[in-house]
């Protein structure tokens, strides 16, 4: 992103209900065209425009220039439970850091990485989806972007790498504050998912489904701000979200590889679910929702089953298994050539990450990738 200034400028200035001429006084130029090449970045300012500025909005130099924040420039959807507003602006405010980073940093070093013509290809289906699409149509697109990214017989397992390498989306796997399962972030020119590496394997890959749904349907359908993932009366753009990550994470022809399911009930019906979820990495309560929605199991079967008995996929703790590397490989090298090539510090790299310097040492280790420093 070459224009920070204009950029911030121009939401400033509208989000203050600013005519361009009105703002174009403000900071001592002759009229609003001369604004209008400032925010388009046709001019770059000067110093002294910069702290007229800053004086007439009553704001940091930093909010009008640095490149490491989102300044008025992306919109997150979060999914969470019981999560303050105070904590999650302020949680927001730290994603935003490392998202803003990344999208600075990244063109330096890369061209074009993601075959375009394979992401509309593959992704106009979904963007043509409307709120009252139906459940069915949601779904069968799902399934085709499966088969169309060859996520193999455990989609959960491959699902986060073909986002990024296929889709060009950005997928980040994260700590953030307690009660935040994961998030959406849309801008003009990234678009970012943030995943909880401490929930249970078969919540994560559901949000990361329900999150690329969101990602993928956001010109129609823009999600809400904060979405409780408790909530029993979901809208109907969460239920549609609901829809596509189950189809992505269990389509119906991966689940016919295991049989019939229709004769079963009791124990063995039980047993079966929460093997099978184990093996899709899924929960054995999404997997019977998924089940009954595609008729290998009746309505009333499912309700029959009691919640207890497919908590933890029938295990009396849940198992977390190895978890996650912080962030991704992608996001990871971007950091680690920033580093290399003096764009970023160390210390600057590791307050952006919120983590000390031998963590961030261990991160790049985990992925493979040599760190680009001495400790």
């Amino acid at each position: 992103m070459n224009n920070i200034f204009g950029t911030r400028l121009a939401a400033l200035r509208q989000k203050r209900g600013l005519s361009t001429l009105e703002a174009a006084f403000a900071l001592g130029l002759g009229n609003a065209t001369e604004l209008a090449a400032l925010e388009s970045g046709k001019v770059q300012p000067t110093a002294d425009i910069i702290v007229r500025a800053v004086d007439s909005f009553n704001i940091s130099i930093e909010t009008l220039t640095d490149p490491f924040r989102l300044v008025d420039e992306g919109r997150f959807s979060w999914r969470q439970s019981g999560v303050s507003q105070d904590r999650l602006t302020q949680y927001e405010q730290h994603a935003g850091s490392f998202i803003a980073a990344y999208r600075f940093l990244s063109p330096k070093f890369t061209r074009g990485s993601t075959d375009q013509t394979f992401r509309l290809a593959n992704t106009s289906a979904a963007s043509r989806l409307i709120e009252r699409s139906k459940f069915e149509t949601v779904s069968s697109i799902a399934e085709n972007l499966v088969k169309d990214l060859g996520l193999g017989p455990v989609p959960a397992d491959t699902l986060p790498n073909a986002i990024e390498r296929n889709l060009g989306i950005l997928v980040l796997m994260v700590d953030p504050t307690d009660g935040v399962s994961g998030a959406a972030c849309k801008l003009s020119d990234l678009d970012v998912i943030l995943i909880n590496r401490n929930d249970v394997p078969g919540r994560r890959n559901f949000d990361l489904g329900h999150e690329l749904f969101h990602i993928l349907t956001w010109r129609a359908m823009p999600p809400a701000h904060i979405e409780d993932v408790n909530e029993r009366n979901k809208s109907r753009v969460e239920q549609l979200a609901d829809i596509f990550a189950s189809s992505l994470l269990m389509p119906a022809h991966i689940l016919d590889r295991y049989g019939e399911w229709s004769s079963l009930s009791g124990d063995h019906l039980v047993d079966k679910l929460n093997a099978v979820a184990d093996e899709l990495r899924v929960t054995s309560s999404a997997l019977r929702w998924r089940l009954a929605s595609l008729g290998r199991i009746t309505q009333t079967i499912a309700k029959e089953i009691a919640e207890e008995r497919l908590r933890f996929n029938g295990k009396v703790k849940p198992e977390l298994g190895q978890l996650p590397t912080l962030f991704s490989s992608t996001f990871m090298k971007i950091i680690g050539q920033s580093l290399l090539q003096g764009e970023l510090s160390v210390r600057r790299a590791a307050n952006l990450l919120q983590v000390n310097v031998d963590e961030l040492r261990a991160v790049f280790l985990e992925y493979g990738i040599e760190p680009p420093f001495e400790i």
